[in-house]
Order: structure tokens, then sequence, then C-alpha cells
């Protein structure tokens, strides 16, 4: 099973389901398990046996903190497994995954924007043999990778956001679209997430140079430095602060603007999906390679592609649209009248191939030495 295509295994899930082996971690044997449990996962008694034996698991999380929290308590409780959980933003991770090379002190990656874990996926660090009985649920093959070794847990939407009471203290009509935001009325206002640290910027990153092309694109974001006041090291922090009127205008995530309306009821945030174009992520999971315990690892990977991981993220104020089959969607994203599939048409592949040199461009260019820059 290790060379399926993404299109077979897509053509024929319900017959592949029961025939999976399981080889996770790129180390250790198949076990080869087709037993069913009335485990509410569906995963079956040989894996969790196994992974039970194991008895621990190390998660490197890079979705939101209390959602990573709540998936690792739930993992513990369904499983008597223990889980040691550290959160990183999505860059910060990958460097550690890098640095690491094969012998990690995690077994697995959950959560964080696609980017990181497409290049990732092409050093090989991911364990690659083994294909989740939950994978079947995706609804698209797009949301897993090409090499088959991370799988898509939800869906999120960059954008534009600003405080609605700030703006108009200050006499300064709001932004809809990206280019809006090189207004000399903005400058000191706006905060982004470092180029370098956070996942959540890489993609805005792209997302320029794709919309715009590679010189016009450097030449966008070497403009908007102009108007940044801060750079935060993770990519949900700037809308943290937006409520509080610290931050005026945030670029990130969407469902980070929904957490903060919705839980923290800044009803003064307002969300904008940009005009010329809304790129996205697909938060994902995947297990390391070399990991040390394969088999949790594998159990993880169907926990995580399950409603039962999955629907705790609108339970701790992480709002993004899911992307498995039989999960039910976090309501607030269509009160707030977000369109998931409203979105650009963002060349993941060329994002994966050009990231690290478009890093290394910007960070020359704006310098990213001065204090504006948390790391």
């Amino acid at each position: 099973m290790d060379n399926i295509t993404r299109r077979d295994f897509f053509g024929a899930a319900g017959t592949l389901a029961a025939a999976l082996g399981l080889a996770a971690c790129s180390s250790g044997s198949s076990s080869g398990t087709t037993t069913t449990t009335s485990d509410p996962v569906g995963a079956g008694s040989d894996l969790i046996e196994a992974a039970q034996a194991e008895g621990s698991i190390s998660v490197l999380g890079s979705c939101g903190e209390e959602y990573l929290k709540a998936a690792a308590a739930h993992f513990k409780e369904l499983y008597n497994i223990k889980v040691d959980y550290k959160h990183l933003a999505t860059g910060e991770a990958q460097s550690l995954i890098e640095s690491e090379a094969g012998a990690p002190t995690y077994d697995i990656w959950f959560g964080g924007t696609t980017d990181p874990y497409n290049i990732v996926s092409d050093e090989k660090l991911f364990g690659s043999s083994y294909l989740p009985k939950n994978s079947s649920h995706l609804m698209s093959e797009s949301y897993m990778s090409s090499n088959n070794d991370w799988f898509g847990i939800y869906k999120g939407l960059l954008g534009i956001m600003y405080n609605k009471e700030e703006l108009e203290r200050l006499g300064v009509d709001a932004p809809k679209d990206w280019p809006d935001l090189l207004s000399d009325s903005y400058k000191g206002l706006i905060w982004t997430a470092n180029y370098e640290t956070s996942g959540t910027a890489r993609l805005f990153m792209n997302t320029i140079v794709q919309l715009y092309g590679h010189d016009q694109g450097m030449q966008y974001l070497t403009q908007l430095d102009k108007n940044v006041q801060v750079y935060t090291k993770v990519g949900a922090m700037p809308v943290k602060n937006l409520g509080t009127g610290e931050c005026v205008i945030a670029v990130g995530f969407l469902h980070d603007g929904i957490a903060q309306i919705e839980d923290n009821h800044y009803e003064n945030i307002e969300l904008v999906q940009p005009t010329s174009g809304v790129s996205y992520e697909i938060g994902a999971t995947a297990a390391l390679k070399g990991c040390a315990h394969p088999n949790a690892a594998k159990l993880w990977l169907e926990y995580a592609l399950s409603p039962e991981c999955v629907e705790l993220g609108a339970k701790n104020g992480s709002y993004q649209n899911l992307v498995i089959d039989n999960a039910t969607q976090p309501s607030q994203v269509s009160k707030h009248k977000l369109n998931p599939d409203n979105v650009m048409d963002y060349d993941f592949e060329n994002a994966k191939e050009h990231t690290t040199a478009y890093v290394q461009e910007i960070m020359g260019i704006i310098g990213g030495t001065d204090s504006r820059f948390e790391r």
C-alpha cells in the first residue's frame, strides 16, 4: 500500500479501508490489523493495544494552544496513553523538525499551515508508509499530501481584520483589499507575523507574490513594511491584540478573528475577505520519521481525522472549516458570513518550491533586526 496514489485512494476508499497496512514513522513493521472495535475513533483493537503498550506519545502542536491542550487531554481520556505536548509557531516547528533530521523529539506534528508541511514532506522527514483508515473521510484529495504523509484536518481563510472603533476615532477608511494596506494613512497601524517564525506570515507572503508576481510582490511587502507596527512571532497574535485597540489592523486567519468576537466578545472587530483574492491554509497532521512511539503516532492520525478530535476545535476557540465529511461544521463560520469556497487558486507546489528563498529575500530587504520583530 506504500505506493498508492491519491487518485487511486479516493476512487476506491471503501475497498481500501479494510486493507491498509500499519507502518507509520518510517520505522518498524506493519501491524496489518483489520480488527474492528467499538472505538469512537474507529481504530482497530490491534492498533490500540500496540499504542497502549508504548505508553506515551509526544505531540508538537502548531494549532491554537487551547485546541492542542483539549486534543491531547481527550486522546489520553480515550486510550489511557500519556500525552506530552509543546506549542510552537509553524515556522519554528518546521525548523525544529529539520534540525533533528529524522531523530525527532516528537512523534506527531499537529496543526499549522500547509506550506511548511509540504517542505518537510519533500525533505522526507515524515513517516510515509501509513495511510490512515479515516483519511477516507477527507472531502478532497487536495486535503492530503501528494506523498501521502500529511493529512488535512481543517481549512482556514487568510484575510484582514480591523478595529472599527479605532478606525472611526482616527477618521481612517477601512481596508477592503490587500493593496489598501499600502496607504500612508495606515502607517504604524498594521500588525502581521514574522516571516521567519510564522507559517501564517509565509502564507501571506506567498499569497502576495502569487497575486502580483515576484517583483511586484516583493515591492508590495517592502512598501507594507513602512506601515507595520509589530511583526509577531505567532500568526494568531495580531488579532489577539485587536479588540483592545493596541493593534488597529491585523493580517491573519479570519477564524482567529471569530474567536475574539465569539469568545472574548469584541464586537468592535470586523472581518474582511480581500476582494482580489483570499488564500487559505490546510491545517494538517503528520507522523515524524524515526519517531519513538510509532503505533501511538498511527493511532493519533486516526484520532486526528475523526470528529472526536476535529470537533474539539470549535469548543476551544478554533473556528476553522473542517475537511472531513463526517464532522459537524462550526456554526460560527456561516454566522460571520465567511465563504470557504470563495478562495484564490493558491499554488501550493509553487509555495513549496520558493518559500525558503522568499523568506530570505524579504528579510534581507526589510532587515528584521529592529524591535518590531518578535522572536
